[in-house]
């Protein structure tokens, strides 16, 4: 989101069909990182990311395109959060298959 920076999306040597082969990439890349190293980085993340998102007004979040057609929130949210949905609603598919108790 730097300006002058390049971004690639979802990721160089993936297209957005490939989401679940750029999983298995991630889990690849850091499966040797310790469970309490990843929950700083994630938390390391997330406040990077709060902190872009609070740096903007909603004009260059979302009243112009900034990726393609796609706004930058709009892209934010693509990346961020909608991953996150849609394993929710997958392991809910799953429990309720399984006949298992859905938390939450």
């Amino acid at each position: 989101m730097r300006q002058g920076t390049p971004s690639t999306f979802p990721e160089t040597g993936f297209k957005w069909n490939e989401l679940g082969k750029l999983a298995q990439k991630f889990y690849r890349d850091h499966e040797d990182v310790a469970f309490p190293q990843l929950l700083e980085r994630l938390d390391a993340a997330k406040g990077a990311i709060v902190a872009a998102i609070a740096s903007r007004d909603n004009a260059i979040l979302y009243e112009r395109p900034w990726y393609g057609t796609w706004t930058m929130g709009r892209m934010i949210q693509f990346n961020t959060a909608s991953p996150y949905a849609n394993a929710q609603a997958r392991l809910r598919k799953w429990l309720k298959a399984k006949n298992l108790p859905i938390r939450g």
